[in-house]
């Protein structure tokens, strides 16, 4: 088992202060084994709407849920989403001495339940896959090639993990997005998230995937809302400052696990990744995710203009830029410099896939990503 303590501490700290805690995430990335350790799925108060007896018995919730004291847990929610109302009620009841844990997958209903019917009442926990603190620093090149699903990182053989995957993204358009509450076309959305992956870490252009595909525009933007819903994506948003330069305003997308990126190319190991075009935005695309998850809130932006200057990921709350490159020993170019310049930063991280480190100039740095997530979170915590 990979300790997960970290977060298991942040669910106990959400449960401290609200009487409704969600953890959602996408399927298979461990929101039911960690709930499992607050309480045993033979209790009682353990609902798991996957298993049809437990939906049927709570489709009167309030008569069931009503009587229940401490900790009660609901599993795959999204099944029932008319259930928060009834949450509302129980919580906001003088007498009431019962907490819940809600589980679920994103979903348009589960969302909007949760917003509307439990405002103030509710503290969302977004959960992912492994990060590398949790996994730890041996284990980032399996991390990366393989992805952060458990099941994927955690399987004997190389050729079981990528049968995982193949396995996962198959379910994923023929049962998952249908049962989440999205319409769109498996074959079609299939293609879309591949051609995805063929433009990771690029800016997003609706018009020009929408065309590859033979669909509208709009057509294209509802697929990757759909895609980011679900946590299979990630839009990096630009940021905007005074300048003077045309600067660039959409956003980045990369697809969220490098182990689900990885299959959508067929990409199946270590060797064929090395040896691929894509290399660099795997690398790039890992490593985002990585950082972003070590930020929790803290909001994060890339910085582009149109003359070419760019920086992977802006933090303005710290002043600093990150550099993200897959070499030994990269060099500090004409971009880092202009950046530094026009953004004012205090620091510059370029980050790479070992462990040299080493100065590029006044406050610029050579690390490797590990390193790099340990003094992100020392700043965070002072």
């Amino acid at each position: 088992m990979i300790d997960r303590e970290s977060l298991r501490n942040r669910v106990k700290e959400a449960l401290r202060r609200n009487p409704v805690v969600a953890l959602l995430g996408p399927r298979q990335c461990g929101k039911t084994t960690l709930a499992r350790t607050f309480l045993d799925p033979e209790d009682s108060a353990y609902f798991d709407l996957e298993d049809p007896v437990t939906a049927m018995n709570l489709e009167q919730p309030m008569s069931v849920l009503s009587g229940l004291k401490g900790l009660v847990v609901v599993d795959e929610a999204q099944r029932q989403p008319g259930l928060f109302p009834i949450l509302r009620v129980l919580v906001d009841r003088d007498e009431h001495s019962a907490q819940f844990l809600i589980l679920g997958s994103a979903s348009p209903d589960l969302s909007r339940q949760a917003a509307e019917s439990l405002a103030g009442r509710v503290e969302i926990i977004e959960m992912g896959g492994f990060t590398l603190a949790e996994v730890g620093e041996d284990q980032m090149r399996s991390l990366w090639i393989r992805g952060s699903f458990p099941r994927s990182l955690l399987s004997e053989r190389e050729e079981d993990s990528v049968m995982w995957r193949r396995q996962f993204v198959r379910s994923f358009l023929e049962q998952d997005l249908r049962q989440l509450g999205f319409g769109m076309s498996p074959a079609a959305m299939g293609r879309f998230w591949t051609m995805l992956a063929h433009v990771h870490g690029q800016v997003w252009n609706a018009e020009e995937l929408a065309t590859s595909l033979g669909v509208s525009g709009q057509t294209a933007r509802n697929y990757l809302d759909a895609l980011e819903q679900t946590y299979m994506v990630k839009r990096l948003l630009p940021w905007f400052s005074n300048i003077g330069k045309r600067l660039v305003k959409s956003p980045k997308v990369y697809v969220r696990d490098s182990g689900i990126f990885h299959s959508l190319l067929g990409v199946a190991d270590q060797t064929s990744l090395l040896s691929h075009p894509k290399l660099g935005a795997s690398w790039e695309g890992f490593v985002v995710e990585q950082i972003l998850r070590q930020l929790g809130d803290e909001p994060a932006y890339f910085h582009g203009v149109h003359s070419g200057a760019e920086l992977d990921i802006y933090l303005p709350e710290r002043d600093w830029g990150i550099e993200i490159k897959h070499a030994d020993a990269p060099r500090r170019t004409r971009s880092m410099t202009v950046v530094m310049k026009d953004l004012n930063l205090k620091q510059l991280w370029v980050v790479i896939p070992g462990h040299r480190e080493s100065d590029l100039g006044e406050n610029m740095h050579l690390v490797g990503l590990h390193r790099l997530l340990q003094v992100l979170g020392e700043k965070k915590s002072c």
